[in-house]
């Protein structure tokens, strides 16, 4: 599998699209709120989008999703419990398929572990494919994501961030903003890992 990556919208949101080279059959994880330069991307590629998951419900992971649905339709995942944030952290949160903790998805050979990692919205996910870790906005290079605003909480974060350090092996991270880094870069340096496991 492939991975094509933007920096996008209004705070530089990181889109991601998987896909497979052979068949062109593409997932796209945090369209954030730019639709057209998505939609390049995914016409420059040759891609067959078969379904659009968020990492949590911030307009800036997902606030243009309705205008991809313009053009195809595929179900739209995000975590039940983001229906309850306000409007203005959302712009009108669209999605057609809940998901929950231990999920598993599959598009056509691209396939997807859900882990429910809440603190930053309460519907916060982190999605495994592979060796690959779509964090959304629970773990960044260096930190994490904030916990201040409607729905965050930061015990649960630190709760998420145990768990993330608890799995097995390593994995490629993939954040919802800035660079990406490894799992065993942030055991090893990220303070906020490093406070959670000595709770």
């Amino acid at each position: 599998m492939l991975l094509s990556s933007l920096t996008i919208g209004s705070i530089g949101t990181n889109c991601y699209i998987l896909y497979d080279e052979t068949t062109r059959y593409a997932v796209v994880i945090d369209p954030s709120d730019d639709a057209e330069l998505v939609e390049a991307r995914i016409a420059a590629l040759g891609l067959e989008v078969r379904a659009i998951l968020l990492t949590h419900g911030h307009f800036d992971h997902g606030g243009d999703v309705s205008r991809l649905l313009a053009h195809r339709r595929v179900p739209v995942y995000c975590h039940a419990a983001d229906r309850t944030l306000p409007s203005w952290l959302t712009h009108g949160l669209v999605f057609t398929a809940p998901y929950a903790d231990g999920d598993r998805l599959d598009f056509d050979g691209l396939c997807f572990t859900v882990l429910h990692t809440p603190g930053h919205t309460p519907g916060s996910v982190c999605l495994l494919c592979g060796n690959r870790l779509f964090a959304g906005d629970t773990l960044f290079a260096g930190s994490c994501g904030r916990t201040d605003l409607p729905g965050g909480s930061f015990e649960q974060m630190r709760t998420s961030l145990r768990r993330l350090a608890a799995l097995e092996g390593d994995y490629e991270v993939y954040p919802g903003h800035g660079e990406s880094t490894t799992l065993n870069a942030e055991r090893e340096s990220n303070p906020y890992i490093q406070m959670a496991l000595e709770q």
